[in-house]
């Protein structure tokens, strides 16, 4: 098949890319940078087209010819980024992409939500029934992308929406890689009691699902939870990386609330400034949010199933980012 890929040349898309070009289909990436990936993506025969999902004419030369489009491009982790650029890139832009595809006759849409959209889940696991609780603007603005997709759902276009959980794997530029750096330090801070429950989701693992969703005809209009078949305290996740590296570490617990305020007052600080600042709230939720979540129905209506379970990943991961540079 045909399949477009937006935000084809970041984290995921690039593993999707690559995931999508093993098993023989003709794949468009689509993203508004090359990355440090495109030649590897390239030579692996996939197109690349450079240019944003907010551009309908742009979208109008890429789309027809599709079958199926795979939709991850978002605005995403800049913290400074006005609310208007959340709103046009992952809710406002959906409506018109969501036409053209359908205009085309685009066969399958999927739609990489994310689990963030509940928020906090206060009595872990949660499911795809779990109440909406967005706690940041790119949550909620990914919501509002669900909500333009549930429109056309209505209207009878098959599409599916999946919420991954916490990604990591190969390629990996954020959080994990934060949590290996911190662990080769020795010590391990922890921001109240480290017992928040954190629900990993290994790439491969999610790209897999997206292949599954477009085979299989009981996901046409469903959500579905996408995540690994376990979830952790975070603590516990660190122990887990330091035997991986071979290290001993220190775990730290420190006052929650104390940090929780620095971190406002430096988000309210760099405001004004350029630059995304160092240190911000959604980063100190994490040490206190709980994502834990069932994946019942994507077990059952996908036959989905976690084929690299967390230590295998981690080690994948590790080996990866001490081969590249990054450890």
């Amino acid at each position: 098949m045909k399949i477009l890929v937006t935000g084809g040349t970041g984290f995921t898309g690039s593993c999707l890319v690559r995931y999508l070009l093993q098993r023989g289909h003709e794949v468009v990436a689509l993203d508004n940078q090359e990355g440090i990936v495109l030649d590897e993506l390239k030579r692996l025969g996939a197109t690349f087209v450079q240019g944003s999902v907010t551009d309908p004419e742009l979208l109008k030369e890429v789309i027809p010819g599709c079958d199926a489009v795979y939709h991850l491009a978002a605005a995403f982790r800049r913290i400074n980024l006005p609310h208007k650029v959340y709103m046009e890139t992952n809710a406002t832009a959906m409506r018109a992409l969501l036409t053209i595809c359908r205009d085309n006759g685009v066969k399958k849409f999927i739609y990489c939500s994310t689990q963030g959209v509940h928020g906090n889940i206060d009595h872990p696991p949660g499911d795809e029934n779990s109440p909406i609780a967005p706690e940041d603007y790119y949550q909620f603005t990914k919501h509002k992308g669900e909500e333009v997709a549930q429109e056309f759902i209505k209207d009878g276009m098959d599409i599916t929406i999946l919420r991954p959980t916490a990604l990591y794997g190969p390629g990996d530029p954020s959080r994990f890689l934060m949590i290996f750096r911190q662990v080769k330090k020795g010590w391990f801070p922890y921001f109240g009691k480290g017992g928040a429950l954190y629900h990993p989701v290994y790439v491969e693992n999610f790209c897999e699902s997206f292949e599954l969703a477009r085979e299989n005809p009981a996901s046409k209009g469903q959500t579905y939870i996408i995540a690994d078949g376990e979830y952790f305290p975070i603590r516990e996740i660190v122990a887990k990386v330091a035997d991986i590296m071979g290290v001993r570490v220190r775990q730290v617990f420190l006052p929650f609330w104390p940090m929780y305020i620095l971190a406002s007052i430096v988000e309210l600080i760099f405001k004004p400034l350029p630059w995304d600042p160092p240190l911000f709230r959604r980063r100190v939720d994490w040490y206190r949010q709980n994502r834990a979540f069932k994946i019942d129905k994507a077990r059952r209506e996908l036959n989905y199933v976690p084929r690299v379970n967390l230590d295998e990943g981690l080690r994948i991961t590790y080996d990866w980012y001490k081969a590249n540079g990054f450890l």
